[in-house]
């Protein structure tokens, strides 16, 4: 049984049928499975970008489980291994996976995204080499968390975030607090995030913001804002700015607030298009990257949760099982956000 997408605001516990088990694949029944702003986004719009769901499509990616069976060729996983799955199959050809950014495959195959099925399922088949086993210590509801996490890391790596790194967290949702999180992991000893949500800022404090600042949604307010954040800090400059929003209004903020020299991460996606003021970003060598999802993350990310460098407990807030009437109230509550930040599904 999966948890099918069929139509807008429509989600259905309907029999689901397994592909067939290939020699370095292996049969995973999930555990753990959260959702994710994507799910939430694919159920009201039916699409996220180019891509469209034109048939009924298995929710769900981010995802944990126990092996129940693998295939011939498969020597480093067995029954019973608990483990958390990479959701992404590239093709191992294109020269972005040849060159080790197999992030950027054209050919990429992710669950829950169009035409590809997901992981809110009883089981599913997925390649040996995307499923990492999780040590003793970390739980499946972990697992599952990295996949969140991920993003974070990446964009710590693409953003040079370290030692010597004082970070800038443009939006405290769920993506916000992850890379809070990766960025203390990373070393940043300095790490300051803004949102418009005061219970959110409230739940970055507890997880070891050094500045928490409400902000507006008012363009004409960011100079005053970068003003507080600084101030907030200490009067330090900020290195390296991560926009987990996407708007106009927040990457604006991020490369004014960021120093000459310094760097901004564009994580969120919230605006196809923006306007921003890039020429003064310019001529301060201010850099602007981009992240797309991860790669090559889950092995650190399970060792930061095994080390107890990052706690993702606390982001899960609630929790449901796989039933009909669970998985319509678990999208309802992740959709309606509030107190919800992490809405996980235990089967």
């Amino acid at each position: 049984m999966a948890a099918w997408l069929v139509a807008k605001n429509t989600l259905k516990i309907m029999p689901f049928k397994l592909p067939p088990l290939g020699p370095h694949d292996v049969r995973v029944r999930m555990k753990a499975v959260g959702i994710c702003g994507s799910d939430v986004h694919y159920l009201r719009e039916m699409r996220i970008a180019h891509f469209v769901v034109k048939e009924p499509m298995v929710i769900g990616h981010e995802c944990a489980g126990v092996i129940e069976e693998v295939g011939s060729g498969v020597t480093h996983l067995a029954a019973g291994d608990r483990v958390a799955l990479e959701p992404g199959i590239s093709c191992w050809r294109c020269r972005h996976c040849k060159g080790g950014r197999y992030n950027l495959c054209a050919d990429m195959k992710f669950f829950a995204t169009p035409p590809m099925h997901g992981s809110l399922a009883n089981q599913i088949v997925h390649p040996a080499d995307l499923c990492f086993k999780l040590p003793d210590g970390v739980s499946l509801e972990e697992g599952a968390m990295c996949e969140p996490l991920s993003v974070g890391v990446h964009a710590c790596r693409r953003a040079g975030v370290g030692p010597e790194t004082a970070v800038l967290i443009m939006g405290a949702g769920p993506i916000g607090l992850v890379s809070l999180l990766a960025a203390r992991a990373f070393g940043a000893p300095r790490v300051a995030i803004v949102d418009v949500d005061e219970h959110r800022l409230a739940v970055a404090r507890s997880m070891g913001a050094d500045a928490a600042v409400r902000i507006s949604a008012r363009p004409e307010d960011a100079a005053e804002e970068v003003a507080r954040v600084q101030a907030a800090l200490g009067g330090a400059e900020i290195d390296v700015s991560l926009d987990c929003a996407g708007f106009s209004k927040t990457l604006a903020t991020a490369l004014e607030a960021t120093r000459p020299g310094g760097r901004v991460c564009l994580v969120g996606m919230g605006h196809n298009e923006m306007t921003v003021p890039l020429t003064s970003a310019a001529i301060r060598e201010v850099d602007v990257v981009g992240i797309f999802r991860y790669k090559d993350t889950w092995p650190l990310c399970i060792e930061f949760l095994r080390s107890g460098k990052v706690d993702v407990k606390p982001l899960i807030t609630h929790r449901f099982g796989f039933s009909q009437r669970e998985v319509e109230e678990a999208f309802e509550v992740s959709a309606r956000g509030r107190d919800a930040i992490k809405v996980m599904f235990n089967l």
